[in-house]
């Protein structure tokens, strides 16, 4: 048995980590295949450094691009390591360019592919992610699903039922292994907050930071959200929202402050102790319920209804009045949910699943994408 676990952005490399983990733990052989799809390699590099696991096999180096350069690119760089490599699977998790491209490479080469966090659906087709997790879904041999909603989305699409495995999502893993690991301290001193008096949030979605009026609405609505409970509101921009408010000329309130690049232990710590939550991730969504920190969700739907089905999350969209108006209520919730995400062992799962049908299978042939004469 050979893995080969394909990331390409932070959150894969967060998520994917406990499978690494399970991986050393169990002695499974795998090489971690980074692609480059977000910042620099260099950069993650840290990320790899905090959470304790082996720096990547190979880097593809694709960098940014548009939907298409990136695909492309991935399926090109990736076909000679897949075939150099010959891993038993491939491991995908989430919903990125990186994941459909070394999917569909991975299919038409013949390797099994399995998809870690299946089933996920907003049903809006608008949205990059939701084509590409959709089309994943269908092509993988191995779909583990968070949860069992999602396990049912799947179902209620035709794929067979044998296929798909509720795990819960390792995102609760990482979340689980890291809190006790990480000192929250050092980290509100930087910023000169106390716990629970301050609020977190994150805006990078294409929607958000490529409408100027929602883009509007989101900070204006973050502003009322301060004033309104008298805390600061700590805002983690990705590199494109920081420029677009600068083309936008978007005047920012002092009380929403902008944060620096933070590591994942640095950002995990200020989660943890926050009041309130505002974001666009799906990822920080399931964060915030496993932190048991409310979560106001800045966009039309979602892909994780469970958080807002046991009252942890709140969906308000772009709309100040309904910012200002779902963070009121979700800051005095009470924060008794059950966590539907999962109990912290998914990655564990996922791996023992995959070893306990590699006993019944045949070694995958390959076959290549390169023309044939």
């Amino acid at each position: 048995m050979k893995l080969a676990i394909v990331v390409g952005t932070r959150p894969e490399i967060i998520k994917l980590a406990p499978v690494i983990r399970a991986c050393l733990a169990r002695d499974v052989p795998f090489v971690v295949l980074h692609t480059g799809q977000h910042y620099s390699f260099e950069l993650d590099g840290v990320f790899f450094e905090q959470l304790e696991l082996p720096r990547p096999t190979h880097n593809l180096g694709v960098g940014s691009g548009s939907h298409l350069a990136q695909i492309s690119s991935i399926i090109r760089a990736i076909e000679s390591v897949l075939v150099d490599e010959h891993p038993d699977e491939v491991l995908v998790e989430g919903d990125t360019n990186s994941v459909l491209a070394a999917g569909l490479a991975s299919n038409k080469l013949g390797l099994r592919v399995g998809h870690v966090e299946a089933g996920l659906r907003s049903y809006d087709r608008s949205m990059p992610e939701e084509i590409n997790r959709i089309l994943v879904d269908h092509l993988a041999e191995d779909l583990f699903a968070p949860t069992q909603h999602a396990r049912d989305i799947l179902l209620g699409e035709g794929i067979e039922p044998a296929r798909v495995h509720v795990t819960g999502n390792t995102a609760v893993d990482e979340v689980l292994y890291r809190r006790g690991r990480v000192d929250p301290e050092p980290v509100l001193a930087m910023f000169g907050v106390q716990p629970s008096q301050y609020a977190v949030a994150t805006v990078h979605r294409a929607e958000n930071v490529g409408d100027p009026g929602r883009l509007r609405g989101i900070f204006a609505g973050l502003e009322r959200v301060a004033s309104a409970l008298d805390i600061p509101a700590l805002v983690a921009l990705h590199p494109r929202t920081s420029q677009r408010l600068s083309e936008l000329s978007i005047a920012v309130d002092p009380s929403v402050r902008m944060l620096p690049s933070l590591g994942y232990h640095e950002f995990l710590a200020l989660h943890a102790s926050a009041g309130l939550m505002l974001t666009d991730s799906g990822g920080l969504q399931e964060e915030a319920c496993t932190l048991r920190v409310p979560c106001v969700t800045l966009r039309d739907n979602t892909e994780r209804p469970e958080s807002i089905e046991v009252g942890a999350n709140r969906l308000v969209g772009a709309d100040p009045d309904r910012i200002l108006d779902g963070a009121l209520a979700m800051h005095t919730a009470p924060r008794s949910w059950v966590n539907p995400f999962g109990d912290g062992h998914a990655g564990e799962r996922i791996v023992d699943l995959i070893l306990a049908r590699d006993g019944a299978a045949e070694r995958p042939k390959l076959t290549s994408l390169a023309p044939r004469a």
